[in-house]
């Protein structure tokens, strides 16, 4: 009699959302946006008049890292389209931001989140987005061969 049990898929825990270093950056995204959302929140209410466009970056900046965090979150085709898009912005956004607060101070009269390359936040603006991009453009991992289903014994 022949076993009819049906082999299963193996399991690759890094490209399910929110498990492996998926979930890291998820949670790295979060904090960010959090972080960059009451920064740019506080700025914005208290002192807008002294560096709107320095609080509107970090107010934007925000905003890029939760849609980063909800794509990486989602997964799938459309999760990861929508976070390798708000990862590219967020990269060109954090250089362009970073060489501007370096070559033309007077643009930002108060930090951004992304000023010298998220220096006030220890770089982690700069390498983030390195990583989320490595992590959606790694070569695609193969699955094991499918084994065939166990025979039975012969009878006796």
């Amino acid at each position: 009699m022949a076993d009819e049990r049906a082999p299963s898929a193996p399991s690759v825990a890094h490209d399910r959302p929110g498990t492996g270093p998926a979930r890291a950056l998820v949670a790295l995204y979060g904090v960010f946006a959090l972080a960059a959302g009451a920064r740019a929140a506080v700025q914005l209410s208290t002192r807008f008049d002294e560096a709107p466009v320095a609080y509107l970056l970090s107010a934007f900046a925000a905003a890029v890292y939760v849609v980063a965090a909800v794509g990486l979150a989602r997964g799938g085709p459309a999760g990861r389209r929508i976070a390798l898009a708000a990862i590219t912005v967020e990269l060109i956004g954090v250089l362009a931001v970073g060489t501007l607060s370096l070559t033309d101070r007077a643009a930002f009269p108060d930090e951004t989140v992304w000023s010298v390359y998220g220096q006030g936040y220890v770089f982690v603006p700069l390498v983030l987005p390195v990583l989320g991009l490595a992590l959606l453009l790694r070569p695609g991992q193969k699955s094991p061969p499918k084994s065939p289903p166990p025979k039975s014994p012969p009878p006796e």
